[in-house]
């Protein structure tokens, strides 16, 4: 028995090191991951306006908003909030503001169950899985919100 507990205790040794620092480079990499996926949509709905409006009126269904007003304010969190996830700035809020533009795309958008291959319904469910584990456990040391509660 004693030497599985001094086993045990070799093996958890760096536990709290590796969950600190490992922990903040997995949040970085999924942070910029994510990030760059809604950046890229926000950017190509700017490149084209005309269409992106076209697709609010015609294709998304966004309930309770104009789809003038629904565009602009789907475009908007595609390109702050990612911003934000970039900086490690306000990293929940943006986590959970961009899950909700993620939520509202699949809401809105209900020919994404019906396609052939699952791959898009899929990647809005793994974005939307990867901001909620942004969102439980924040940016890490790599991020602004780090280096401000360390002033705190």
């Amino acid at each position: 028995m004693k030497t599985l507990l001094g086993y045990h205790q070799l093996s958890t040794r760096f536990d709290a090191a590796i969950a600190d620092w490992g922990g903040s480079l997995l949040s970085l990499l999924i942070r910029f991951y994510v990030g760059a996926q809604f950046l890229k949509a926000g950017l190509s709905k700017i490149g084209d306006w005309s269409a992106t409006l076209a697709l609010f009126r015609d294709e998304y269904h966004v309930p309770l908003l104009s789809p003038e007003v629904a565009a602009l304010m789907g475009t908007a969190g595609e390109l702050a909030l990612p911003v934000l996830l970039f900086a490690g700035l306000l990293t929940r809020p943006a986590a959970l503001g961009l899950f909700l533009v993620n939520a509202m795309a699949v809401i809105s958008y209900p020919q994404l169950f019906s396609f052939d291959c699952p791959a898009a319904i899929n990647d809005h469910f793994y974005w939307g899985a990867l901001l909620l584990v942004i969102a439980a456990f924040g940016a890490g040391r790599f991020s602004l919100d780090g280096v401000l509660g360390k002033k705190r």
